[in-house]
């Protein structure tokens, strides 16, 4: 059975009960449900812990996925003890990092817009991200850097819609990365939509996302880097330019 993924519908889901399913030789568990997103589209996959009835824990050092995207393994930090399949457990994620992670995917997808350059690769931190976009042209961070926090401030509604597969198929255009493709196979796909009738953006994402462009908070561009003839690569900070080392 394909786990219910309950972060797709509630990415400000903390914790929840779930029931073991199956434990892998090297550890991993399954569960018949789950709010821990597993890394994925260049975020990283959720911390946290797994609480059993008698109140000791279970760290998790990673969330990942198994054979396909419907499969989610939480797999524990060394020298944790292991559930028993059908074992009831609560389970918490690490809070604090995980809505660090959701405002950085957002401002990834904020710098998106302000950059209209086709995407050739991101990644997801706590404290930096980085955008690689295919462009040749000199562009000053700063000025990148204001029209970032111009969308902030402005406040934009950020929510899901979502749309099939075959959907996805038939509009490939709303796809802004050049080799990183939708998740697809499990019968529909989440457009993240920023701005009252996806007026700031609309992009095919399984991340995890804050609800107001608001909660991004003050950011920064840290760095343009030339990575190649035509790639750029820009670095995301939290904080303002006056923080940077």
């Amino acid at each position: 059975m394909p786990v219910n993924a309950l972060f797709r519908d509630d990415f400000y889901l903390s914790t929840c009960e779930a029931v073991v399913t199956a434990v892998h030789e090297d550890g991993g568990i399954e569960l018949d449900q789950t709010c821990f997103y597993a890394t994925s589209g260049g975020q990283p996959g959720d911390t946290g812990f797994l609480e059993r009835a008698d109140g000791s824990k279970i760290e998790l050092g990673v969330t990942r996925h198994g054979a396909d995207k419907s499969v989610i393994i939480h797999v524990p930090l060394d020298g944790q003890p292991s559930p028993d399949i059908g074992e009831k457990l609560t389970l918490h994620i690490d809070w604090q990092r995980r809505y660090k992670l959701m405002r950085m995917h957002t401002a990834c997808h904020l710098l998106s817009v302000v950059c209209s350059w086709p995407i050739t690769g991101a990644a997801v931190g706590e404290d930096e991200s980085r955008v690689d976009f295919d462009m040749s042209e000199t562009i000053d961070k700063d000025a990148i850097t204001a029209k970032l926090m111009e969308l902030v401030e402005q406040n934009h509604p950020i929510y899901l819609q979502w749309i099939t597969d075959e959907e996805l198929a038939a509009n490939p255009g709303i796809v802004k990365s050049k080799h990183v493709r939708p998740p697809v196979g499990l019968g529909r796909v989440s457009l993240v939509c920023i701005g009252e009738n996806s007026s700031v953006d609309s992009q095919p994402c399984g991340g995890t996302h804050v609800s107001e462009t608001q909660e991004v908070g003050e950011i920064y561009i840290a760095k343009i880097e030339k990575k190649g003839k035509e790639n750029r690569r820009f670095r995301i900070r939290f904080g303002k330019p006056a923080d940077a080392a």
